[in-house]
C-alpha cells in the first residue's frame, strides 16, 4: 500500500454554517456536490463536510463526543507573518482562537484555531521542513 490521506471528512453541525467558514471564511475552493455534503479542493487531497450525526451514522459509531478529539488538522506555511495573516483570516470567518501564534519548542511558528464546530486546525511555519506536495521538487532536487 502508498501511504497517503486522499480526502478528510468533518462531521458538522450545520453543513451551511461549515460551507461559509470554509468557503467564503478561508477561501477554500469548493467542488460540485450533492446537496448534503460539501467538497473542497485542496493541495493533493480534498476536504468532505457531511453531517455529524450522518457521519457518525455511515460509520456505525456513535455521534455523542466532547473534548479533544485526538487530532488536529495542520495548514503549513511559508513563514511567520502568513501563520499570522491566515490565522487573522480564520478568526474573522469565525474561528475561535485557541492558541495565540508564537515560537514554538521545536524551532517553528504555529497557533490553533477552533473551527465553528469545534475542529482543531493548527497554522504553522517550518522553517526546516517543506510545506506541502507542490513544493515537494523544488526542496527535494
Amino acid at each position: 500500500m502508498k501511504p497517503r490521506i486522499s480526502m478528510i471528512t468533518l462531521g458538522v453541525s450545520d453543513l451551511a454554517a461549515a460551507i461559509e467558514f470554509y468557503e467564503q471564511g478561508l477561501g477554500f475552493p469548493r467542488m460540485e456536490s450533492p446537496p448534503s455534503v460539501a467538497f473542497f479542493t485542496l493541495n493533493g487531497t480534498w476536504l468532505g463536510l457531511y453531517g455529524r450525526e450522518a457521519l457518525a451514522e455511515d460509520a456505525t459509531v456513535s455521534a455523542e463526543g466532547n473534548g479533544f478529539e485526538s487530532f488536529t488538522l495542520a495548514h503549513n506555511v511559508h513563514s511567520e507573518e502568513e501563520v499570522d495573516a491566515v490565522m487573522a483570516q480564520a478568526v474573522a470567518a469565525g474561528a475561535t482562537l485557541v492558541k495565540k501564534p508564537q515560537k514554538v519548542f521545536w524551532g517553528g511558528y504555529s497557533g490553533y484555531f477552533k473551527d465553528p464546530d469545534g475542529h482543531l486546525w493548527e497554522v504553522a511555519h517550518n522553517p526546516l521542513f517543506w510545506v506541502g506536495p507542490e513544493d515537494e521538487e523544488e526542496n527535494h532536487d
